[in-house]
């Protein structure tokens, strides 16, 4: 086994797999490797391919009632033997006002459920650093009011960050189970030069593996060689040109990183690492991190930058005036990564008219008692 970053999804698919389920799951953590895992997990035991439009069911709390949700559940499907419904939005029940009812609805639907149905929360609005002692206080906030209201009867998955000796030890295990063999080094380098982000991680390998053909064996050199580097420097070109607010570079740089991936399929792959990249600059601004050296104590491990990208972030990062303009890029990346997952006609539009918004100057808001002075 991998380690102990792997255990609690692991623990879960092997619920799936064996069909012991509970009536409800919170997916909670923003680390898409695993969150992706468990969903093909339930996809693969519980949705029959030909059966997906009937069976499977994604929902929004920003869209729907937890009401409509739970009577959706309730009611069996004369088309699919088994229903999942996947229910993002879980802030919702944290906002404004008082959600007791919503929850205490949520805690009866578990106590008399549908046998036939699973409902799983996802809570990605939170981040779950590798070492817990890290977690930022609000997220900790936030989890703990999860952990003590849902938690309370539904199954709790945490989707936290691999530590990285744990994401070696999976990248020299996938490697073995495709007949290849991955050099101590290179694996720790591939996921070191990566943040110990598995799902690039992963991604990568499958490149890697496709690249050493017949010789079947990864080096150190295999790993350098391969687009690693390249494609996180473009990255970091384009939140270049978008914290400068060079629309036109900007464009250009998204365009070249289209052209140099999986084209619009690797969309949502893009917008992730973007997200991640503003996340990393929120943090840096809110330290108030100057130079390399602090960035390490700043960012914890597995959500650290590769060492040649540390001077561009944090140049990066102290373009920004507070920590409205970096929050404000975040709902923004959100709101397109709703908006990819909704099969729109065309995924570049979406990430151009994302980078255009990013690239845009801040509003200056001006006092109303001012305003009368301003010249016609």
């Amino acid at each position: 086994m991998p380690g102990r970053s792997f255990a609690p999804s692991e623990r879960f698919i092997s619920e799936v797999a064996s069909r012991k389920l509970r009536p409800a799951y919170v997916l909670i953590g923003d680390e898409t490797f695993f969150r992706d895992h468990c969903r093909q997990a339930l996809l693969q035991h519980l949705v029959p391919d030909d059966l997906r439009d009937f069976s499977l069911h994604d929902l929004d709390l920003s869209e729907v009632s937890v009401a409509e949700v739970l009577d959706r559940a309730r009611t069996p499907s004369l088309m699919a033997p088994f229903q999942v419904f996947f229910i993002r939005g879980v802030k919702n029940l944290y906002g404004r006002g008082s959600h007791a009812a919503e929850l205490a609805a949520i805690e009866q639907y578990v106590k008399d459920p549908n046998p036939a149905a699973v409902i799983i929360f996802v809570a990605d609005h939170i981040s779950i650093p590798a070492d817990v002692r890290r977690m930022d206080m609000q997220d900790k906030d936030r989890y703990e009011r999860i952990r003590e209201t849902l938690g309370d009867f539904c199954g709790m998955v945490e989707l936290a960050r691999v530590e990285e000796n744990d994401g070696v030890r999976w990248v020299v295990e996938q490697a073995q189970k495709e007949a290849v063999k991955i050099d101590p080094d290179a694996a720790r380098e591939l996921v070191d030069a990566l943040g110990a982000d598995m799902m690039l991680v992963s991604r990568e390998l499958e490149k890697l593996v496709l690249y050493v053909s017949e010789k079947k064996r990864i080096t150190l050199g295999d790993v350098e060689t391969m687009v690693l580097a390249a494609k996180q420097r473009s990255l970091y070109d384009l939140t270049d040109a978008i914290s400068a607010k060079d629309k036109a570079r900007a464009l250009a740089v998204l365009d070249g990183v289209l052209a140099a991936s999986e084209g619009e399929e690797a969309a949502i792959g893009h917008l992730y690492m973007l997200a991640r990249t503003f996340r990393q600059m929120l943090v840096i601004l809110e330290k108030n991190v100057r130079d390399s050296r602090a960035i390490w104590q700043a960012l914890w491990q597995g959500f650290r930058v590769p060492p040649f990208a540390a001077d561009d972030i944090i140049r990066q990062a102290r373009r920004y005036k507070s920590r409205r303009e970096l929050t404000r890029a975040l709902k923004l990346i959100a709101r397109a990564d709703l908006a990819l997952r909704s099969n729109p006609p065309s995924k570049r539009l979406v990430l151009e008219q994302l980078v255009l918004q990013l690239a845009e100057e801040p509003k200056v808001l001006v006092p109303e008692w001012q305003q009368a002075e301003l010249p016609v």
